[in-house]
């Protein structure tokens, strides 16, 4: 037998009955299977990490750099577990049916593409979802900002650089003033990768010396999962449709104003995919036939229309505002502050547009049960709103072209 929950705006009361069940009880087999997806995924990342943090300078062979490779994984799937396991014990606390953490494991990239957890019930009660939303956001933020800082407070000097092959102009910079050069290297084998920086990187780096230059970061685990984590926990925060963002603003702020804030900001998103997605068209149609290159603008505004028409659901009041805004604000860039068609991205905004648009949606489906959030749920929600701001990166991966 169960009651009602009973609340006010400012004092949640919540009665439940001797007998009422607990929906959480995962069985053998899903143990194992979350297990083994986890274990794999340790393997993936640890795999590719070697590539990232590996110290090859003076490795005979992957063997030799595996305790390196086992310390990212170790440090940046801790930040993904608490992240899942705080959305996880939240749904557990509100006893809504789900699922243990599904850990993605790929040969690539960083050698995981995250981890979910699956809601197998309709969330009614507005406040029920904030608290799940909320939970992962948090908890993920607070590992990696400890992550963040313990990696500069122990930071090796920059001299560390030496252990990694192939940086032969840096390592002549440190040895012969002790300190990282200013510019990126400019003989360079190849691409260089540079990831962006954000406003907490920045103010954590500026309370300890001889910071990585953003273009070496990469090479520090404990910086390097800090930096994933806080920009992975940035995407995850993003006010749009049903991510952990969508549910915190749409608690805060109601349905209507929710959606035009989505809408603005994937106006936003298109923009920066605009940024990346124009100069490498332009690549591509200059490989295909010279004479088309002028046309990569045309070509993404082509592109763009069919975004934003999928995203708007074909309301054309929003539809030639945004897609004329984001066309203006990304040949703006390009052509007046940016390196033009020399730009360089990692797409990712580009892919994510699609994610938001094809996958996600926008708006924010309304919650049976409305109801007004405490002062302290209000207080970490507007919280978790600044941590978006602060953790999030308009250029994340870029790259530079070498000698």
């Amino acid at each position: 037998m169960s009651f009602p929950e009973l609340s006010s705006p400012d004092k949640e009361i919540t009665i439940r009955g001797p007998d009422e069940p607990k929906k959480n009880r995962p069985d053998t087999p899903a143990i194992l299977k979350h297990s083994g997806l986890f274990l794999l995924t340790f393997i993936t990342v640890t795999f590719v990490g070697i590539m990232w943090v590996g110290q090859t300078a003076h490795a005979d062979g992957v063997l030799d750099m595996l305790p390196e490779g086992i310390l990212f994984a170790a440090v940046f799937l801790m930040f993904l577990a608490c992240h899942e396991f705080g959305h996880y014990f939240a749904a557990v606390y509100h006893n809504i049916r789900v699922t243990l953490p599904y850990f993605i494991p790929v040969p690539f990239g960083i050698g995981t593409l995250g981890a979910v957890i699956r809601i197998k019930e309709k969330i009614n009660d507005s406040r029920k979802l904030f608290d799940i939303g909320v939970a992962g956001p948090i908890a993920g933020f607070i590992i990696s900002l400890g992550t963040l800082i313990y990696g500069f407070a122990t930071l090796p000097g920059p001299e560390f650089i030496s252990n990694f092959a192939g940086h032969e102009e840096v390592i002549a910079h440190v040895e012969e003033h002790g300190t990282w050069p200013d510019t990126p290297p400019e003989e360079t084998e190849g691409m260089l990768i540079v990831f962006g920086n954000t406003i907490l990187y920045s103010f954590v780096e500026s309370f300890f010396d001889n910071a990585p230059p953003m273009w070496e970061m990469y090479h520090y685990p404990f910086l390097f999962a800090g930096w994933l984590g806080l920009f992975f926990t940035a995407l995850n925060l993003m006010p749009v449709g049903q991510l952990d963002g969508g549910h915190i603003l749409y608690s805060l702020i109601g349905y209507r104003n929710h959606r035009k804030v989505a809408r603005i900001t994937f106006g936003a998103i298109t923009a920066l995919a605009g940024i990346e997605a124009i100069p490498f068209l332009h690549g591509a149609l200059v490989e295909w036939s010279a004479a088309f290159a002028s046309f990569s603008p045309v070509l993404w505004a082509l592109i763009l229309y069919f975004l934003v028409r999928r995203a708007f659901n074909n309301d054309h009041t929003w539809m030639l505002p945004v897609l004329l805004a984001s066309l203006l604000i990304s040949t703006g860039y390009l052509f007046l502050i940016g390196s033009g068609m020399e730009q360089t991205g990692s797409l990712i905004w580009l892919v994510w547009s699609f994610f938001l648009a094809y996958f996600v949606g926008l708006e924010h489906p309304p919650a049976l049960y409305e109801k007004n959030l405490t002062p302290t749920r209000k207080v970490l929600g507007w919280t978790s709103m600044a941590i978006f701001v602060l953790c999030i990166s308009p250029n994340p991966i870029y790259f530079l072209n070498g000698m």
